[in-house]
């Protein structure tokens, strides 16, 4: 009797008769290769076909918990939109003498310390003042110049 990977009998000698490829192993290897790993994709496929369908309670619910959070991610991109169209930008800049402290902290990088420097050392006669004046850092001042002016 052959093994099934190896060119030698049991008992360990080399039939005469048997002259095989030197890709044979290769190829008997692959083979087994898919073998096994076809195993869990058939056992899938069959335990999916046999699911229980669900009773309408059941479909109501998960339709109801689905809603539920659909709603919710709807309100948050809602307030995305509306946040990303109120926010200060080259194109609509922020007025530094004028600003309310919840629209400073909507510039990158001001926190609530900076928010209140900014506010405090009013007014500005020109954007350069919160470096001239070292309200914020050289850094800060890069991350909002874009964002800020100053309305005379």
């Amino acid at each position: 009797m052959l093994c099934l990977f190896s060119r030698q009998t049991f008992a360990g000698h080399q039939p005469e008769t048997l002259n095989r490829h030197p890709t044979d192993m290769r190829v008997r290897t692959i083979l087994l290769a898919l073998a096994v790993s076809a195993v869990p994709l058939l056992y899938t496929g069959c335990t999916a076909c046999y699911t229980k369908p669900q009773n309408p309670e059941q479909v109501r619910e998960k339709t109801a918990e689905a809603t539920a959070q659909l709603k919710d991610n709807a309100k948050a991109v809602a307030e995305g939109v509306r946040d990303g169209l109120t926010r200060p930008s080259a194109d609509k800049p922020l007025d530094l003498n004028s600003a309310s402290k919840p629209k400073l902290l909507s510039l990158p990088g001001v926190d609530d310390a900076a928010a209140d420097r900014i506010i405090a050392g009013r007014p500005y006669s020109s954007e350069h003042e919160l470096l001239d004046r070292h309200i914020i850092s050289r850094d800060e001042y890069n991350r909002i110049a874009d964002s800020i002016t100053v309305k005379k």
